[in-house]
Parts: C-alpha cells; sequence; structure tokens
C-alpha cells in the first residue's frame, strides 16, 4: 500500500534554492514537503562541491559550500520541513485545488502547490573513456573531501571551474597535482586560471589522459601531446569534463521548457496553474543562473505561492524584520 503525504507546499530539490525555500514557506505559515532524489540535503554542493569555497553569497565573503549547506538546514528546520529524500518525483497530476507528485517509491504527496529547484536536474558526470574500470580505485569524478588526497600524485582532467577550483584545492595537500586539457583555453574564471598558474599545479595544455594503469589500484597514467605520449605516477585521477543533465520524468508533466529549462514568469510561475520553479532550473529573459538569484526567485515564488494555496492571502506578506 503506497504512503501519503498531504501539506501545503510540495518542493522538488533540496539544494541551496529549495533549502531557502522551505524555510520561507514556514516563514509564510505554509507546511512543507521536500522531496530530493540524492540522500543528503544539499543538491550539487553536498555532492560535488563540499569544499569549495563560494564567494557570491551576500553577506558572506567567503563561505565553505558544507557550512552553507548547514546553515541552510538550520535556517530551514523552523519550518519544521517533511524530508523526503532519495526519492525521484515520477508523475504529476493536476487537481482543481491540489497537485498530486507520486514518488518513484510509491509514496503519494498531495500538495496545495509544488515548487521546483531541481537546478539542473539528475545529471551524470562525463565519462574519462581512458579507464573507467579504474573508478572508485583511483579514478573519481568529485572531490567531497581533500584528505584522502593527501601524498599521492594527482592528476585532474579538465578545463572548468571544477577542475582548477580542485587543483588549487589539492595543491596544498597533494604531492603533485597535474592539470590536463585538450585545449589550451579554458572555461574557468580568469583569475582561478591565474591562480593556478601562479601555484605548484602543472598544467598541461593540448593534451589529453590516454591511458590508466596499476594493478588493482591506479598507479600511473598516460599523457599524450601532440602525439608523443609521456607515463607519469598518478595514484588519484580527478576528471572533472562536466556532466549530462537530465530533467528525467519532469519532461512529461506537459512543462513548458527550453533545452533542460523550464519556461517561468516574473512570479516564478510555470505554464501549470499551481506548479512554480526557482533557481537555476528556470529560464525567462536575462536570467543569470547563480545561488543569490536563486534565493531571490524562492522568496517570489513563495510569496506567489502563497495566493495559489489561499487565495484569501497576500503576495507581499511583510518584511521578517517587522513585529507582529
Amino acid at each position: 500500500m503506497s504512503a501519503e503525504v498531504e501539506t501545503d507546499l510540495l518542493i522538488i530539490g533540496a539544494g541551496p534554492t529549495g533549502l531557502y525555500a522551505a524555510y520561507y514557506a514556514g516563514f509564510r505559515g505554509l507546511s512543507v514537503a521536500v522531496v530530493d532524489s540524492l540522500p543528503e540535503l544539499g543538491g550539487q554542493i553536498t555532492a560535488m562541491y563540499p569544499e569549495k569555497q563560494i564567494l557570491d553569497v551576500a553577506g558572506f565573503p567567503s563561505i565553505k559550500g558544507r557550512d552553507l549547506v548547514e546553515g541552510l538546514v538550520a535556517q530551514a528546520a523552523s519550518a519544521d520541513p517533511t524530508y523526503l529524500l532519495g526519492r525521484t518525483a515520477a508523475t504529476l497530476t493536476e487537481l482543481d485545488d491540489a497537485v498530486l507528485v507520486g514518488l518513484d517509491d510509491d509514496t503519494v504527496v498531495r500538495a496545495g502547490a509544488v515548487l521546483i529547484t531541481a537546478g539542473i536536474g539528475k545529471f551524470t558526470p562525463r565519462a574519462l573513456p581512458a579507464g573507467d574500470e579504474f573508478l572508485g580505485r583511483g579514478l573519481e569524478y568529485f572531490v567531497p573531501s581533500f584528505a584522502p588526497y593527501a601524498g599521492k600524485d594527482v592528476v585532474i582532467v579538465g578545463g572548468g571551474d571544477s577542475a582548477f577550483d580542485w587543483a588549487l584545492h589539492l595543491e596544498p595537500v597533494a604531492r603533485s597535482v597535474a592539470l590536463v586539457h585538450r585545449r589550451d583555453a579554458f572555461r574557468a574564471h580568469e583569475r582561478t586560471v591565474t591562480a593556478v598558474r601562479d601555484s605548484g599545479v602543472e598544467v598541461v595544455t593540448k593534451a589529453q589522459v590516454s591511458a590508466l594503469r596499476g594493478d588493482g589500484l591506479l598507479a600511473e597514467v598516460d599523457i599524450t601531446v601532440d602525439g608523443v605520449t609521456t607515463t607519469r605516477p598518478a595514484q588519484a585521477v580527478v576528471a572533472a569534463l562536466g556532466f549530462i543533465a537530465d530533467l528525467g520524468a519532469m519532461q512529461h508533466w506537459g512543462l513548458e521548457i527550453d533545452k533542460r529549462h523550464v519556461i517561468v514568469d516574473s512570479g516564478m510561475h510555470t505554464n501549470l496553474a499551481r506548479v512554480l520553479a526557482a533557481g537555476d532550473i528556470t529560464e525567462y529573459p536575462g536570467k543569470v543562473r547563480l545561488i543569490a538569484v536563486g534565493f531571490g526567485e524562492a522568496a517570489t515564488a513563495i510569496n506567489n505561492a502563497a495566493v495559489i494555496i489561499d487565495p484569501t492571502a497576500h503576495v507581499f506578506p511583510g518584511h521578517s524584520s517587522e513585529g507582529t
């Protein structure tokens, strides 16, 4: 027999935007449930970047990813949210006065409104063709902790922000760090690129990791540059080659979608009457994908959702600093 959950608001996605939305729903007096396919709160930050310093959150000149998530979870606790983790939203059915969302464990959530804060949706790392058989035995796609790399020779493959961030953070921990990229131009922020070039990280461009070798555990890699292959010791390879994003079942809910983003208006409404969206998953003219923007969109979405759930409510609730 399937379980049933009834709530004013269902949030799909437990990343920073979803967690802030959960807090704000409580501030508006709404009951709230949060579903996420990952087993932990924090979304991509918890899964991939818990040690990363985040620089664009208002009020924090710099804050570590895990510390930001910890603060958001503590803030959301005031709303007493029901967390449905390790589960995926599979179906959505619109009723006159509610939305029914079926989860992949047969749980059915009945909500007055739904807020989608699912980031890029379900994400899968792009594979490193040279040696996927070493996955978990020296090859990794994320760096949730730096400690396991202490004293190791590390090769990082990629040219984006993640590759350069991890190179910077691992350089003082590892015995050696080499960053290998197939081009001599990078997608990473220029300031981070400069910091890596000024560090002890070896940057190898117009190159590819062509082979991984070892007896059980990774021991060395081949790096090919202009057809010439050299072998170097490596007990760890981090493949930061980006991700393949997939909206999954949401693509079949009748939402208006542009590529992998959900179209919203200025109130964060989608084309479905009781479904709103906020954060990186949204698209509208002038959209900027930052955590800071997601927080603002979450507040906008919750205030508009409050009126959908209770037509006698007001969009603007007053300031949280005002007395009652």
